[in-house]
């Protein structure tokens, strides 16, 4: 959740000509992260939960493409943009984990 403010506080920023492009891809990306690891948790069977992490994992591998776009188009600084790589490699890791974890299940 700290992830998703940190990218619509960065997009705020951006040119207004982007708010259909990548602002809106950021932030979706972003936003489905965390609904796909609720909506998967919600579900019946562990085969579900499984696919909606998988989902979330490629929407943070998404992210972070989007992320190093807008800093190769100078809309983020290298500053901000490493501190979202820094975001996206910290919840990658306990993200792995959960799913590590439901498929030894």
């Amino acid at each position: 959740m700290d992830l998703v403010k940190e990218i619509y506080l960065e997009t705020q920023k951006f040119p207004k000509e982007e708010i259909f492009g990548l602002t809106a891809q950021l932030r979706r990306a972003a936003v489905s992260i965390p609904s796909n690891i609720a909506e998967g948790r919600g579900r019946a069977t562990k085969g579900e939960f499984k696919q909606f992490l998988g989902n979330a994992r490629g929407s943070l591998a998404e992210l972070e493409t989007q992320v190093i776009i807008a800093k190769s188009l100078d809309y983020l600084a290298e500053a901000d943009a490493n501190n979202l790589l820094l975001l996206l490699e910290e919840l990658g890791r306990p993200l792995n984990a959960l799913i590590s974890s439901v498929r030894q299940q």
